[in-house]
């Protein structure tokens, strides 16, 4: 056997690489790869045009139906807890489909539910899907891309989760929740079928010692006729430096060493979810009726809205630079947030009943193409740039699991909030988002045109020496 690994890698290193281009074979994996975020995208958006139909059906209360659009995050956390042994051990493609399994049997038990406690295990079971899936895809596209392309085609991943929740709200105004589950269904399949035909990590098989096989991947990926001696290259090295370094566990990311990078990668996810934008995501149609204005037209706006400004995102990202993007995207939601509790604030005081209405489109407005042109993305951009290689794994499984606790408290409690005082609630949220400009200004880097030994030099000095 190890006379088979030496000779497949040396006839990996024969070959030359230059700039490359994505053949079919790229664009048609990380479509299936995608395939996986625009399902997160479908479950997180099922729930906000889905409540008023599930609570009539099943005569649900609002407490009955917290548990139900929150407990997404539950399983999505016990999910994100398990993907990275599980794509290590699995691989990535099987990991993939094993997601998609869950979140096939979820939507099945949404789809057939009479009871809420079937409601739930669906949801639950679909959480779990794409806790996993919100680990893996992204990695996948990022270990098949080539080099000179791979910043633009992770954040694909972002992007098809927006357009998920974008469909969802958009359907949903037409569509009754057991065909908008019916519809949810459809993404599954979609890259079920497609995991088929694409092929497998080459970083990956070549972590195992699978030389010939990633051999076979990486002509695949590139192209018979393209030499892959650089990128070859790459790949040894990083399997040689991943052999060498000891093993770490979530608690050796306490030390000292790594504090800086830990308080900016578990703040970024804390003030992302606890800024509110789950809230919105998961409730959006019931804010709007609670503030006078049509949920049909404020959904639809809500699309309108939402997908471009993720595009400006993408664009935006490594032309004007991580912090400015991420300062304005944070003081975009503050203002969002600040003008729709001005709405309610109005209409609890009944003064302009005519103007509340659509103040609140307005912020919520605000608040959605600002998440979108930054604070969505990019602080998963910067965990996977601020982590030393060593304790990247455990830094991820540990940022991922913040995200979605935080999560799961926001959509939980945001209920409760609205009918404590509505206007406070959205208060605090722009209370958050104002504390998120102040965190960025403070401790976050600007990582744009830095190398990663750089980045991790000055966030973690004693790792460099």
């Amino acid at each position: 056997m190890d006379g088979t690994s030496s000779t497949s890698e040396e006839g990996l290193l024969l070959t030359r690489d230059g700039n490359q281009s994505a053949t079919a074979v790229v664009v048609f994996s990380t479509l299936v790869a995608v395939s996986g975020s625009f399902v997160f995208g479908c479950a997180v958006g099922f729930s906000s045009p889905a409540q008023t139909g599930i609570m009539d059906d099943l005569g649900m209360s609002l407490d009955e139906y917290s548990v139900f659009g929150s407990i997404l995050t539950i399983g999505a956390m016990v999910g994100a807890v398990v993907s990275g042994k599980i794509a290590d051990r699995l691989g990535r493609r099987m990991t993939m489909g094993l997601s998609e399994m869950f979140c096939l049997l979820g939507w099945l038990a949404i789809i057939y539910s009479q009871v809420s406690w079937l409601l739930d295990a669906g949801r639950l079971l679909i959480g779990y899907g794409i806790g996993v899936l919100s680990y893996v895809v992204p990695v996948y596209i990022a270990e098949i891309s080539p080099q000179n392309l791979r910043g633009a085609f992770t954040t694909v991943n972002q992007l098809m989760i927006c357009v998920g929740v974008s469909v969802m709200w958009l359907i949903g105004t037409f569509f009754p929740w057991r065909t908008l589950a019916l519809i949810g269904i459809i993404p599954c399949l979609l890259q079920v079928i497609g995991l088929f035909f694409i092929p497998e990590s080459p970083r990956w098989l070549a972590k195992i010692g699978m030389w010939e096989d990633c051999e076979s991947a990486l002509h695949r990926l590139r192209g018979k006729n393209v030499k892959i001696f650089e990128e070859a290259a790459e790949i040894r090295d990083y399997t040689k430096t991943l052999h060498q370094l000891s093993e770490t566990s979530v608690f050796d990311l306490f030390q000292p060493t790594y504090a800086k990078s830990l308080i900016v990668g578990v703040g970024l996810m804390v003030l992302q979810q606890f800024g509110g934008v789950n809230a919105i995501a998961f409730y959006v149609d019931s804010i709007f009726i609670s503030a006078g204005f049509s949920s049909t037209i404020g959904s639809i706006a809500m699309v309108i809205v939402q997908v471009p400004f993720t595009l400006l995102g993408v664009l935006l990202m490594d032309i004007s630079g991580r912090r400015p993007l991420l300062m304005v995207s944070a003081a975009g939601t503050c203002l969002g947030c600040f003008l729709t509790g001005i709405s309610f604030l109005l209409q609890d005081l009944q003064v302009n009943n005519w103007f509340s209405p659509i103040l609140a489109l307005v912020g919520v407005l605000v608040f959605s193409g600002s998440f979108s042109l930054g604070m969505g993305g990019i602080p998963w951009v910067i965990m996977s740039e601020i982590f030393p290689i060593n304790i990247k794994g455990s830094a991820g499984s540990l940022v991922t699991v913040v995200n979605w606790f935080g999560s799961w408290v926001v959509s939980y409690a945001f209920n409760f909030l609205m009918k404590w005082s509505s206007e406070g609630t959205f208060f605090m949220f722009a209370s958050i988002c104002c504390s998120t400009v102040l965190f960025v200004a403070k401790l976050v880097p600007e990582t744009k045109g830095r190398t990663l030994e750089e980045i991790q030099a000055s966030m973690n000095p004693l790792t460099s020496n």
